[in-house]
């Protein structure tokens, strides 16, 4: 571990870079409900706001936030370890300063032996770093730990899981997960949504495997599969007993384009 700070990557690109214009998005995006779930794993979209704000706001409008929370993102730069924990003590938001819960990522490293603190797959990655601002407005005093994972073979996803609910089990104290992932890539929306809805359906079975194999099987370009049936296994095994889609759209219903979309969805799995 080190003093690093993280500067952010796509801060007035994917989401507004100065705090009164994230705060005035945000509240627009977020209406909290009524009926939530204390967060016990998400999977969440990641793309620009404008594009994946609002299933984004959905869900985190259906979330109460702990003070700790396990963000886990795809790598998409291809920099780093393939289980890369964020090294830095804070990371920069428009808002400010945000101190990362620097004894959860080292108990992780002791645990888990392909994991290893790694900055270079954060420096340029975005699939952490926007949920940070959706966590923020639901919990200002959210404590992050952030985990940048390339393509692990099933049984890594399945053991990181186990992994991770039994750290959890051990701290005695709420920790929510929340898996970063959009859907499908630049298909015809008909097409995105069908091979969608085949993820989402398995992944709403709770059972990991059957999430990664459908992906494989299908060919479906959803590129946080990994985060999310790492999220599902811990999931299970901290008590989850149903899991439901909070909201679904593609890029092609705010561009009016639907020749090359992309899929988001934000599904809630809660006890």
């Amino acid at each position: 571990m080190g003093t690093t700070m993280r500067e952010p990557a796509v801060a007035g690109t994917f989401y507004p870079g100065t705090a009164s214009a994230l705060q005035r998005e945000l509240d627009q995006l977020v209406e909290v409900e009524e009926d939530r779930h204390e967060l016990l794993a998400c999977i969440a979209p990641h793309a620009g706001y404008v594009y994946s704000g609002a299933v984004a706001g959905k869900l985190y409008g259906h979330l109460d936030i702990p003070q700790r929370v396990i963000v886990l993102g795809p790598n998409h730069t291809g920099a780093g370890a393939q289980v890369s924990v964020a090294p830095h003590e804070r990371w920069r938001t428009p808002f400010g300063e945000q101190p990362l819960d620097t004894a959860l990522a080292r108990m992780l490293v002791e645990r888990f032996p392909a994991a290893v603190f790694d900055a270079d797959a954060h420096w340029r990655e975005h699939s952490l770093e926007v949920q940070l601002p959706f966590l923020l407005t639901r919990n200002p005093d959210v404590e992050l730990s952030a985990l940048c994972l390339g393509h692990l073979p099933l049984d890594q996803c399945l053991n990181l899981g186990r992994i991770l609910a039994q750290l959890i089990t051990d701290l005695g104290e709420p920790v929510g997960i929340v898996a970063s992932s959009d859907m499908s890539h630049y298909l015809a929306d008909d097409e995105a949504r069908t091979l969608d809805h085949l993820a989402i359906d398995a992944a709403l079975t709770l059972d990991p495997a059957k999430l990664y194999e459908t992906v494989h099987r299908e060919g479906i370009t959803m590129c946080g599969v990994v985060p999310a049936t790492v999220a599902i296994e811990a999931a299970n095994r901290l008590g989850a007993t149903a899991a439901h889609l909070v909201a679904y759209a593609t890029s092609g219903d705010v561009s009016g384009d639907r020749s090359a979309v992309v899929g988001y969805a934000g599904m809630c799995i809660h006890r």
